[in-house]
């Protein structure tokens, strides 16, 4: 008697890139963009770290930690969002969305009482080179974050419609690699700008 052999193992599906390809041209295109900053704030550092590190200390890092766990929040419901997604339940995961819009509109909120400090206090672009890239960096990724908004206020009205669904994940997908793509930058931005001396 022939011992029956055993059954073959399912046929692998190669792994597929979440979202659109075009959000991960544009989100690469825009990592680029933040890495060019990242690495003139760098040089422009290690030629005057005593004027850097003494500026660095007016800098509000309470701001700057709430708002990073504010981003981390957020990217966290976005995930929660796009699983109830995929679990069929898109009106559920529009709930998740409003909380990650919450915790991005507490973000610009936070920034803007900075930004308003800092222009009190007499700081602008020019004030010194320290603040030209503090200014810079924050306010290109501050409208990054309100263009987050936006594209998170886009996916709330779908997910409210029950659009998404475990057969059609494109642009929750998307949406969602963006928010982590601005989650990511300020991770790097926080410590860079406020915290490393």
């Amino acid at each position: 008697m022939r011992a029956a052999c055993p059954p073959l193992p399912a046929p692998r599906t190669p792994p597929t890139l979440a979202g659109d390809l075009a959000i991960w041209i544009f989100i690469l295109a825009e990592l680029l963009a933040f890495g060019v900053f990242f690495i003139a704030y760098a040089f422009a550092r290690a030629n005057n770290p005593e004027l850097f590190a003494a500026e660095q200390l007016a800098l509000n890092r309470d701001a700057g930690a709430i708002n990073t766990l504010l981003l981390l929040t957020a990217s966290y419901f976005v995930v929660r969002a796009v699983h109830a997604a995929e679990a069929g339940q898109s009106r559920h995961g529009a709930r998740w969305l409003v909380a990650a819009l919450g915790c991005a509109a507490g973000f610009v909120a936070i920034k803007i009482g900075e930004y308003a400090a800092a222009f009190s206090a007499g700081i602008s672009l020019s004030s010194s080179t320290f603040h030209m890239f503090y200014l810079s960096l924050t306010f290109f990724h501050f409208m990054h974050v309100l263009l987050g908004m936006v594209i998170l206020g886009a996916l709330w009205l779908n997910a409210r419609r029950g659009l998404y669904g475990p057969h059609n994940m494109n642009g929750i997908e998307s949406g969602a690699a963006y928010w982590h793509m601005v989650d990511l930058v300020w991770l790097i931005l926080f410590p860079l700008v406020y915290v490393i001396r």
